[in-house]
């Protein structure tokens, strides 16, 4: 399975969303950094991530949504995680990312 990104601004233009669905891994992890930052150029906004439809992520994926929270972070903006299934939570909660990355659902 591949990686599919939608993404839309929200919350009168302070929140860009991306829905993910498929698999966040070492095959298509640039291809999802490239789009959030295209996005990021257009309009420097907070991120929400919609895990609901990932499948599996890997430690590749998580490096790409850690080095987007720096950046996120060094322009006061923040990024959060809702709707993600147990096996995904369950790297977040394993490598401690669930301490500093919001995450909802």
């Amino acid at each position: 399975m591949s990686l599919i990104v939608k993404e839309n601004l929200e919350n009168e233009g302070n929140t860009w969303k991306f829905n993910i669905a498929g698999e966040l891994d070492v095959s298509c992890a640039n291809e999802l950094k490239e789009k959030i930052e295209k996005k990021l150029e257009e309009k420097m906004a907070d991120i929400v991530l919609d895990f609901e439809n990932l499948q599996y992520i890997d430690s590749t994926g998580l490096g790409i949504i850690v080095g987007i929270m720096k950046n996120l972070k060094k322009n006061d903006k923040d990024i959060s995680i809702v709707k993600a299934k147990d096996n995904v939570k369950k790297i977040f909660n394993i490598t401690g990312l669930d301490q500093i990355i919001s995450m909802e659902g």
